[in-house]
């Protein structure tokens, strides 16, 4: 008889608050010492954007943003500082949507999301932090000093919001040694039928698990080791998973 499929989430304990310029994969190699955890060939390790974007000193003094004349209307009209505003707009390609207490953008690495992922919750009063640079080239770093011998997957994970539906759930924004997106195309169903659109968002699907554990306030669990999962699919970047400009319907 074949074993139960099973999947094992675990927030790793101890993980101390991240500052800019402490190595990441350090303090986790430290955490999973402590917790008596050794990586295996298909972990996947998902660390949240918030820590990430610590240790590569991706946090602004709102105080020191000189905000334009654009980004004082905008903030007028949305009811936002006008020095986060600007923060906004520079980490963004275009305003997708905006109203009162709201303003959606397409960020400069091709997410919609709000306010361009830019976050003020547990970073300091007064300041604001930014995504990583590039959350694919993170993961990948993170991956090379975590991997040692054994062939792991990175995700990192952020919160959007969905356009039809309400709340928050985990997304991949950055991801290496899987892949994000895994193509079923050409597969049959359990009645033969050939599969014609399905893809599978393999690196969300982590990210949004992962996100039960890590959660949205004062939990203090950023990093969450996942076990259990294969896959034979080509790694592939968490930018695979961006929808392509002529393929955007509601644009």
């Amino acid at each position: 008889m074949a074993s139960p499929a099973r999947l094992e989430l675990i927030a790793l304990p101890g993980l101390p608050l991240v500052r800019p310029g402490d190595d990441l994969a350090v303090l986790v190699k430290v955490a999973l010492a402590q917790a008596e955890l050794q990586l295996v060939a298909g972990d996947v390790l998902v660390l949240a954007q918030k820590i990430v974007s610590k240790a590569e000193g991706r946090l602004v003094r709102l105080d020191t943003v000189s905000p334009s004349a654009h980004a004082k209307a905008v903030a007028e009209a949305v009811g936002k500082d006008p020095a986060l505003v600007e923060l906004i707009l520079s980490e963004s390609r275009r305003v997708v949507r905006q109203r009162p207490g709201v303003l959606i953008v397409e960020h400069r690495l091709g997410f919609i999301m709000a306010n361009a992922g830019i976050d003020q919750s547990n970073v300091g009063e007064g300041m604001a932090l930014l995504l990583p640079e590039d959350p694919d080239a993170s993961a990948e770093r993170l991956r090379a000093s975590l991997a040692s011998s054994a062939e792991i997957g990175v995700v990192i994970n952020d919160s959007f919001g969905r356009p039809w539906r309400l709340g928050t759930a985990g997304v991949a924004i950055g991801a290496a040694g899987l892949p994000a997106i895994v193509d079923r195309r050409g597969e049959v169903d359990l009645f033969g039928r050939p599969l014609e659109v399905t893809m599978i968002a393999f690196a969300d699907e982590i990210a949004a698990a992962a996100s039960l554990l890590m959660g949205p306030a004062a939990e203090g669990q950023p990093a969450v080791l996942v076990r259990g999962l294969s896959w034979t699919a080509p790694a592939h970047p968490a930018r695979a998973l961006i929808r392509a400009e002529g393929e955007d319907l509601f644009r």
